[in-house]
């Protein structure tokens, strides 16, 4: 089960060498401290040091293997707390790599790992000098993995990455795409809301856990430096790393990019893409995983673009064409990730909100495209602004400042990011026991 065996990937899962009750019993503080204790006396991965393992790279000439991960990761302590590390499959193909386990973003460079950070961990394959081979690695739900990782997949990606470095320096130029332009800032501590609260340092003599930048932070970062600075915050940020499925895609998480389904009408299907067909390359980019898929979608404008693919359609060499629309990222779900709670503190005053089926609408006697309603709103700071203007859950909104398209709470999002400010009231209506009312919203920080 792939929900169960993900939570095995060493060492990107706390695993304690204690029983479930204790392990429970211990702080945040003592967890992460037992991790990295368990971690430095086994002795196979670099705890938090890329420096020495970039050196052991160029000494060996092996690839590196950087694993990032957010600890404790609570959810899989209580599925499973086995290693991975002993797998017969993976054990092998990971003796081959120098393997490097970061558990902060504190001082992360962000020239070289750039990454979907609403993720709970993140790999990237990489050469000494730094030359990316692949990433692994996707989400596209809160809690459930099913569909999107798997330890076969990963073991095709180690092996494909394997494949590479043999062959490297000659594929030196497909590779280079596979790094991002720099972003706004070089490390993740260099970000004004982020700089006078954290160090490029995890603090272990004090409270390490308060010291730690986590891999949402940045995200939340990034989008707060548009946001504060009066700018609209770019559409590849708020719909970032596109799932394949939000074009039409749904690939075997066993297998590298391997084409399970293509949705009738979709991008997808209007390439040509099939069923079955292995994806070698996007973008003239060799592909490890559906992480790398993702990779060539976030590198695509949200104006549209056409990608060159190469397939593999019964052992013989196609070459197809995906064209992507205008607006074509609006498509995918951002519901699930953890970005979405501060893009509620920003547009909906706190409030979550979930579309009513055509039979609830109709039941209302809703004629509306947009009919929202309030599954809850926040109770403290920020978060309480929609309670405290006199919105309540179950609640149905209906227009936003006049506007009654907006069917999906991202619609609402991206509505308020593009025309509105800190500080603006905006005017909604909403049905309350069947009684049409209006109120303002207050559009924070």
């Amino acid at each position: 089960m792939y929900i169960r065996n993900i939570c095995l990937l060493a060492p990107f899962l706390l695993s304690l060498a204690t029983t479930p009750t204790l392990a429970q019993q211990m702080t945040r503080e003592e967890k992460v401290r037992a991790d990295r204790a368990k971690v430095e006396a086994e002795g196979f991965w670099i705890y938090n040091d890329l420096d020495k393992a970039y050196r052991i790279a160029e000494e060996t000439g092996k690839p590196l293997l950087v694993v990032l991960r957010c600890i404790p990761c609570e959810e899989c302590v209580k599925l499973d707390d086995e290693l991975v590390d002993t797998d017969p499959v993976l054990r092998p193909l990971l003796d081959q790599f120098v393997c490097v386990r970061i558990v902060g973003t504190n001082g992360l460079d962000l020239d070289t790992f750039q990454f979907d950070t609403d993720q709970s961990f993140a790999v990237f394959m990489l050469n000494a000098d730094k030359t990316i081979y692949g990433r692994f690695g996707t989400r596209s739900h809160r809690t459930e993995w099913l569909g999107d990782v798997s330890l076969e997949g990963m073991a095709r990606a180690l092996e494909g990455a394997l494949q590479l470095h043999e062959d490297y320096p000659n594929n030196r130029e497909k590779l280079q795409a596979k790094r991002g332009k720099p972003l706004e800032f070089s490390s993740p501590e260099k970000y004004p809301i982020h700089k006078d609260k954290y160090t490029d340092q995890l603090n272990y003599s004090g409270d390490v856990v308060k010291s730690c930048i986590h891999c949402h932070q940045i995200g939340d970062a990034r989008r707060d430096y548009y946001w504060s600075g009066n700018e609209v915050i770019p559409e590849d940020l708020m719909y970032p790393y596109p799932h394949p499925k939000s074009i039409g895609l749904v690939l075997d998480p066993k297998k590298r990019a391997q084409v399970l389904e293509v949705v009738p009408g979709s991008p997808a299907s209007q390439s040509g893409i099939q069923p079955g067909d292995d994806i070698l390359a996007m973008a003239n980019q060799p592909l490890l995983s559906i992480a790398d898929v993702q990779w060539v979608l976030n590198q695509t404008s949200p104006q549209g673009g056409e990608i060159s693919l190469e397939l593999k359609r019964e052992n013989q060499s196609q070459t197809a064409t995906l064209k992507l629309p205008a607006g074509w990222r609006q498509a995918d779900d951002i519901s699930w990730r953890v970005s979405s709670w501060g893009i509620r503190r920003m547009t909906t005053g706190g409030m979550v909100l979930t579309p009513l089926s055509p039979e609830e609408k109709s039941a209302l006697g809703i004629d509306t495209k947009m009919a929202l309603k309030v599954k809850s709103a926040g109770k403290f700071g920020p978060h309480a602004a929609a309670r405290q203007a006199g919105f309540l859950p179950d609640d149905v909104l209906i227009s936003l400042a006049g506007n009654n398209q907006l069917e999906r709470e991202q619609d609402w999002f991206w509505f308020v990011l593009n025309r509105f400010r800190a500080g603006d009231e905006v005017a909604v209506e909403l049905l309350r026991a069947g009684r049409k009312q209006s109120l303002k919203l207050p559009i924070q920080e």
